[in-house]
């Protein structure tokens, strides 16, 4: 074998050892994490414990089911804690941190199928932005804080009904707080329906400025799994990946049969079919999933998360 071939040998030789050393060194590039719904369930358990699982990423706080059009905005934790109460559910403080503390983002979810909600224009989207920013992330309120002192990651858009209009002015300006001298980032996530494109939030999504969109696709047969086939799935799975400028876009799923119409996935189908074709894409981000305490009755993120 002449010089040039032994030398050409060791190169490849050399290649081989060193993409099996950053196989074993680097993650997935396709692994994903899992998002979870919290606070519509007093049996759930507790904010600390849901994020000690260690299961799961980010927890949206369920809901601020009121706000806009000049109303009071109204937080809903359903068993959990009363907002209006003089404790309040200012207890929360705590439990934020520590899930702050171990890498979870804790988001407050606005919106939800059961509320009064709607923004009349643009100031008052802008109204909206600036409540949430003094009440829930890096501002400052003259009036106690419905969740303490502990300052929230971000905001989801799970708008599922009133109007449509202005939710885009609505993440323009809360996007533009991330700017703000000596804050952290608001990231902004959404929870749009998977039929394509989203009518309430549609065109908030167009800003591009969503780091984080869970679709949903449950209770919506025509582009949800159906036994045996994904192919309903795959294909709106598609549109909205090449639809919207999201940096990452997760699967969203009841996380028991019954917690949701239609749409569960059993955990040997969404791991063997479901997953791998949606991993192919760039900007797959994971498994969202409804909610805490369906996942608590099949531990549907334990069995799924290794394979997310």
């Amino acid at each position: 074998m002449a010089q040039s071939e032994k030398l050409g040998v060791m190169l490849s030789m050399l290649g081989v050892m060193a993409s099996l050393f950053l196989m074993i060194i680097i993650p997935r590039s396709d692994a994903g994490s899992i998002a979870i719904y919290w606070g519509q369930n007093g049996n759930e358990g507790t904010l600390a414990d849901t994020c000690a699982t260690g299961n799961y990423a980010f927890v949206n706080l369920a809901f601020l089911c009121v706000f806009g059009n000049g109303q009071n905005p109204q937080l809903n934790l359903a068993g959990h804690c009363d907002p209006s109460s003089n404790n309040g559910c200012a207890g929360l403080s705590q439990d934020i941190k520590s899930c702050q503390s171990q890498g979870v983002k804790v988001i407050l979810s606005i919106g939800g199928g059961a509320g009064a909600y709607a923004l009349a224009s643009k100031d008052d989207a802008r109204q909206v932005a600036q409540y949430l920013w003094n009440n829930y992330l890096g501002g400052q309120s003259s009036d106690q804080r419905p969740l303490g002192d502990a300052v929230l990651d971000g905001v989801d858009f799970d708008i599922e009904g009133g109007s449509p209009a202005h939710y885009d002015d609505l993440a323009r300006y809360l996007s533009g707080y991330s700017a703000t001298k000596g804050s952290k980032k608001v990231y902004l996530t959404a929870a749009p329906q998977c039929p394509y494109p989203d009518a309430w939030v549609g065109g908030a999504l167009d800003t591009g400025l969503f780091d984080y969109v869970w679709v949903q696709f449950y209770n919506n047969p025509p582009c949800q799994y159906q036994s045996g086939s994904v192919t309903n799935l795959d294909d709106a799975w598609k549109q909205w990946t090449s639809g919207i400028k999201a940096k990452n876009i997760f699967l969203g799923l009841p996380a028991a049969p019954d917690a949701a119409g239609s749409g569960f996935i059993p955990v040997g189908d969404l791991t063997s079919q479901v997953l791998p074709s949606l991993k192919r894409s760039d900007v797959y981000g994971g498994v969202m999933l409804w909610s805490k305490y369906y996942d608590d009755h099949t531990g549907y993120s334990s069995a799924i998360k290794h394979d997310v």
